[in-house]
């Protein structure tokens, strides 16, 4: 599923540098806040869901998986075999991070679906600098 869900990623996005930051990118997928603004008053509500559905349904699935503690198995060491290890630091700091953000998040009693679309929406932010770094190889190269 891993391979599936980053193949539908990097399709559906293209390139990454043409998003000048990761919220451009969260707010493609479209999870952002909506907000409804008139004068002095700013109120901020559910997720806007006006990005790409197809990736707003991958990542939040790839969001589950961080209820689980972080460990590299063997099917993670040989799909990470030849990266760049700057992309695995990344990787890593990720997974520790998310993980304890759910964890923290669920602990506080928040709901489920809230919990998953706010990793979701860190998620996107490690997704697009792993997508920056790699295409910056691809381009030096």
């Amino acid at each position: 599923m891993a391979k599936i869900g980053a193949a539908t990623l990097v399709t559906e996005v293209g390139r990454f540098s043409r998003f000048e930051s990761p919220r451009q990118l969260m707010a493609y997928v479209g999870v952002v806040p909506s907000e409804h603004s008139s004068g002095g008053s700013t109120h901020r509500g559910s997720i806007s869901k006006t990005g790409n559905a197809r990736m707003r349904h991958v990542v939040g699935e790839a969001a589950w998986s961080y209820r689980h503690r972080p460990s590299t198995g063997p099917t993670l060491k040989k799909r990470q075999e030849g990266q760049n290890e700057e992309v695995k630091a990344i990787a890593w700091k990720a997974q520790h991070r998310l993980h304890k953000r759910f964890q923290k998040l669920s602990a506080q009693g928040k709901h489920h679906g809230r919990v998953v679309t706010a990793i979701s929406r860190e998620l996107l932010g490690f997704v697009w600098a792993i997508g920056k770094k790699i295409e910056a190889q691809l381009d030096a190269a």
